[in-house]
């Protein structure tokens, strides 16, 4: 008997396709996505990714801004390498940038473009430009990210003949630009807590990055930090690889002051610095903390039988593990259910759904992997909150479910419709005070 086929067709997924990685490149200050694709495909990724997810805007090589060869039948039928050259040769000309990044998508990748051999003669001629192919059939937009970052440093960065390695820099990888809501504010936020311990800090996407330069001085940092469940490890072990790069892979981002604390001594511990410094900033931060938590608590033992006692989380990976166990360790409500949102890759499945074996004392999470909009709908709709108004973290998409319930719905990841977001971070210190305002206020306003 013949097998049936597995259907594979999901309803508002959590995510966009890989060519949505041109918004990685968009990111980097001074850099430029070039187009080889279908026409719409990057203005369908704007859309999910930053205009829906936030408002985040675009500046630069961004948004409708971005040069491509919106390719049709003629090059599917004759190919499209003579268009490619051309629309390379204009932005070269006419946008201003320090690298150009060629972002193949699915129609060149099917019909067997070799964008490789356009971009070469460029290259020659000493143009700062590489090529990555991340056509949607292979991935998300997670991993084009992954993709076009190792693309720009195998093809830009180069070798590191000759580098002399600075005690105290890090390269820092955490989330995808735009993808992450959150993902400047949070960027603001690390690279605020690591100087404050006395480390040099390299970001490569944002206000905070220095662009190409940054990217360039890669090599020269001790160690790479991965502050996310899985996304960037496999950059981390490519730099270890290629350079003999040590990295720290720190799963769960820092919520709250505990938190925080917690993650500054690791690192610094695993640089091996003096932590005289690091001490001195967690013993000040702490205090300004609890002095805003404080008020907190007056306001929450008043009003506290009326608020959410559990809550569900629909989100990434990296958000998803970070709230949760702040609001179950910190803040003492109970977890119904978690669903992991952002198609995590198989092999760090069971990695990933271990950080949820003890959110606080005696306190358990359920992390479930369901990328399907519907399905995770329905699951939601399935939970049991008790008499409790729920408390629902997701997104946009979790708004009808969420009425249903009658609950508090707080938008937490892609997409985000009834978000403007501009520099906002619910990570860090500065951040789980921000998320402990947005939540009891939508809780007020339920």
């Amino acid at each position: 008997m013949m097998a049936k086929k597995k259907h594979t067709t999901i309803t508002h997924p959590h995510y966009a396709c890989a060519i949505g990685a041109a918004y990685t490149v968009s990111a980097i200050p001074g850099a430029v996505p070039i187009i080889n694709c279908g026409p719409g495909c990057v203005d369908q990724q704007y859309f999910t990714m930053s205009f829906c997810n936030g408002f985040q805007g675009s500046v630069g090589a961004g948004g409708g801004d971005i040069p491509g060869t919106n390719s049709g039948e003629n090059e599917i039928v004759f190919g499209g390498a003579k268009k490619l050259d051309g629309v390379i040769k204009s932005a070269l000309k006419i946008m201003k940038g320090e690298l150009f990044v060629v972002l193949s998508g699915c129609s060149p990748q099917l019909v067997g473009d070799d964008a490789a051999s356009v971009i070469k003669p460029y290259r020659e001629q000493g143009y700062p430009i590489v090529h990555a192919e991340v056509p949607g059939f292979k991935g998300n937009n997670l991993w084009g990210h992954e993709e076009v970052v190792l693309a720009i440093i195998d093809q830009f960065v180069g070798d590191a003949k000759g580098v002399h390695r600075r005690r105290k820099l890090i390269n820092l990888w955490m989330g995808a630009p735009y993808f992450n809501t959150f993902w400047r504010g949070d960027i603001i936020e690390i690279k605020r807590i690591l100087e404050a311990a006395g480390f040099e800090v390299n970001v490569f996407f944002g206000s905070e990055s220095a662009g190409i330069e940054e990217w360039k001085s890669i090599p020269k940092a001790a160690f790479n930090l991965v502050l996310s469940p899985w996304l960037n490890l496999r950059v981390a072990k490519h730099l270890e690889d290629k350079y003999d790069q040590p990295y720290l892979h720190i799963p769960v981002l820092p919520v709250g002051e505990e938190a925080a604390a917690a993650f500054l001594r690791q690192v610094v511990e695993f640089a091996g610095i003096d932590n005289t410094k690091a001490e001195k900033f967690i013993e000040k931060e702490a205090k300004r903390y609890y002095y805003f938590f404080d008020h907190f608590a007056d306001f929450f033992a008043e009003y506290w039988f009326g608020f959410p006692s559990k809550f569900a989380i629909v989100g990434d990976a990296a958000y998803n593990i970070a709230l949760s166990k702040f609001l179950a360790d910190q803040i003492g409500l109970i977890p119904v259910g978690q669903i992991i949102s952002d198609n995590t890759p198989v092999k760090y499945r069971e990695e990933v759904a271990a950080l949820y074996d003890e959110l606080s004392e005696g306190v358990y999470g359920n992390a479930e992997f369901i990328e399907d909009g519907y399905l995770i709908e329905k699951k939601i709709s399935e939970y049991d909150f008790g008499s409790s108004t729920p408390l629902i973290l997701g997104s946009s998409w979790e708004q009808d479910v969420a009425k249903e319930k009658g609950a508090v719905l707080v938008e937490v990841g892609t997409i985000a419709t009834e978000e403007v977001v501009l520099n906002r971070t619910y990570i860090g210190y500065t951040g789980a005070l921000q998320f402990i305002e947005k939540v009891y206020s939508a809780a007020v306003s339920n």
